[in-house]
C-alpha cells in the first residue's frame, strides 16, 4: 500500500498532514471575507470559523467552515438555511458559497485541534 510518508520521500517535499481551521483576526481578511466573517461571528459565536475567497480574489465565490453550538441538534438542511439567512445580503454580489458546518463535539471537529 502506498503511504503518505513514502509519497513525501519520493516527492522530496513535505505534505501538510492536516489543515487547521481557526477564527482568523479580521485584519487578515479581504473586505468580502470580513463582511461574511463578522456576520457569522455576530450571529453564531463560533468556536471555529474560516472564511476564504476562493475565486482568485474577485469576491465571487467563498468557502466557509464554521463550528458552533447553535447548530447542535439541528438537521443539516436547517443548519445551512440558518447560515444562508445570515448571509442573504452578501449573496446578492457573489456567485457561490460552499459552507461546511461542523458540530463542536467529537468526532466532528476533533481534526481541527
Amino acid at each position: 500500500m502506498f503511504s503518505l510518508a513514502l509519497a513525501r520521500r519520493i516527492a522530496g517535499t513535505r505534505v501538510p498532514g492536516r489543515v487547521r481551521y481557526y477564527v482568523a483576526p479580521s485584519e487578515q481578511l479581504s473586505e468580502g471575507e470580513k463582511a461574511i466573517h463578522n456576520k457569522l461571528m455576530e450571529r453564531f459565536s463560533p468556536s471555529e470559523l474560516k472564511v476564504q475567497d476562493v475565486s482568485g480574489g474577485c469576491g465571487s465565490f467563498y468557502t466557509v467552515v464554521i463550528a458552533s453550538e447553535s447548530f447542535k441538534g439541528l438537521p443539516t438542511v436547517k443548519q445551512h438555511r440558518l447560515v444562508n439567512e445570515v448571509l442573504k445580503k452578501e449573496f446578492e454580489g457573489i456567485h457561490g458559497l460552499q459552507a461546511s458546518i461542523l458540530l463542536n463535539t467529537p468526532p466532528y471537529c476533533s481534526h481541527l485541534r
